[in-house]
């Protein structure tokens, strides 16, 4: 994303004066899928694609002059007014109520905004915006007295109260405590994090788009979680002098106590999630030692896992997962919830080329469509350029 492009219209669209400009970046996550409220682990990092903004102070009470790029949309909102129509403006205006919560004395403000993150590919623009929009407010008229695990909760509060994504941390999380060359292990439930060097010399990290969205991925989504708490409350039945909130709190003997007081499809979904949970512990021994052959065998397991047992893969994705597979990519598998999307994959740099080329020939002849690639960089957290 170009700096000097965003300040060009940010001086056109309002008073020709320059302000101060944030970033903050989208994310990937190499592995651990349907965790977060299981109270498990996930494995995200930033990437070199975010949200650039240009804001500065304009002197009203309350009033927000907004210019979105992207969509060539300039909306003008007072903070002192019910939310704004526009779905992109309430990520402005949600941030302002949340770190107004947090002790920001927010007031009025021009603000000019672009990304360069892919739509649809699953790497979190809207995160992105709501690190970069607290980040700028935090700056600007906080002195910078909030901390960033409160600018990750006040992105998730606004999602959830502004937006009506009922999300959890992870995205908002990467988004700000991103570092380049590093990912980070998160603990959900204890919200602990861990930076890992992610440096894989010889190997390039590129999400293969899918370009499909299935219908029903959301009640799906419900479904998955409804199933995992079903095994959590045969659990605290079959063991009442134990405390079982989600199913962290729970090993194998425990799943195999209860494998006959819960439905089939119950236990495979619960069987899963403690199969990701050894695999994210597995893969941080490996980034560790600088095993990525390693880790790309747990990126396989996983994919394995999500399709056959959490079933929230789908035929394409499934499909490019096999085209890996036949062009030796050391790992790959679905990221995200399911149901369509991307596959992120870890390839060998002289294996790259003919594996995108296989790729998007075969999958152009199956399906009619050639899909979308990302090479993915690990970036910087949310900070500010000027």
């Amino acid at each position: 994303m170009d700096i000097e492009f965003v300040r060009s219209r940010f001086i056109k669209h309002f008073d020709g004066k320059t302000g101060s400009v944030y970033a903050s970046p989208g994310r990937i996550n190499l592995i651990g899928e349907h965790t977060d409220y299981n109270g498990g682990y996930v494995f995200p990092g930033a990437v070199d694609k975010g949200i650039i903004a240009e804001m500065r102070i304009n002197g009203t009470p309350d009033t927000i002059r907004a210019y979105s790029i992207d969509l060539k949309d300039r909306l003008d909102f007072r903070l002192s007014d019910q939310k704004p129509q526009a779905s992109w403006a309430r990520y402005i205006y949600g941030i302002c109520k949340e770190m107004w919560k947090l002790g920001v004395p927010v007031k009025g403000f021009n603000i000019a905004f672009a990304g360069d993150v892919p739509q649809g590919a699953g790497m979190s623009s809207s995160a992105a915006m709501e690190s970069c929009f607290a980040f700028g407010l935090n700056d600007l008229f906080g002195d910078n007295k909030v901390t960033p695990w409160n600018m990750v909760l006040a992105g998730q509060a606004t999602e959830h109260n502004y937006v009506g994504v009922n999300c959890g941390i992870m995205d908002q999380f990467a988004s700000v405590f991103g570092k380049s060359g590093y990912v980070m292990r998160l603990d959900c439930r204890s919200r602990e994090f861990e930076y890992f060097p992610f440096d894989p010399k010889g190997y390039k990290l590129v999400l293969l788009d899918s370009a499909v969205k299935h219908e029903l991925a959301s009640s799906a989504y419900n479904d998955r979680r409804k199933s995992c708490e079903n095994v959590v409350a045969a659990l605290a039945a079959k063991f009442p002098g134990r405390k079982f909130e989600t199913l962290r709190d729970a090993n194998w003997d425990d799943l195999a106590a209860v494998k006959e007081d819960v439905s089939e499809e119950d236990y495979k979904r619960a069987h899963f999630v403690l199969g990701e949970a050894d695999r994210v512990l597995a893969f941080s021994d490996a980034l560790t030692k600088g095993d990525y052959e390693e880790a790309g065998r747990l990126m396989y397991a996983t994919h394995e896992g999500l399709s056959k047992e959490y079933e929230v893969s789908c035929e394409e994705l499934d499909f490019l997962n096999e085209i890996a597979k036949a062009n030796g990519v050391t790992g790959s598998r679905i990221m995200g919830g399911g149901f369509g999307g991307c596959t992120i994959n870890l390839v060998k740099e002289d294996l790259y080329a003919q594996f995108i080329d296989d790729a998007k020939k075969k999958y152009a002849e199956k399906y009619g469509r050639v899909p979308k690639v990302y090479d993915v960089v690990i970036g910087d957290g949310s900070r500010k350029l000027a």
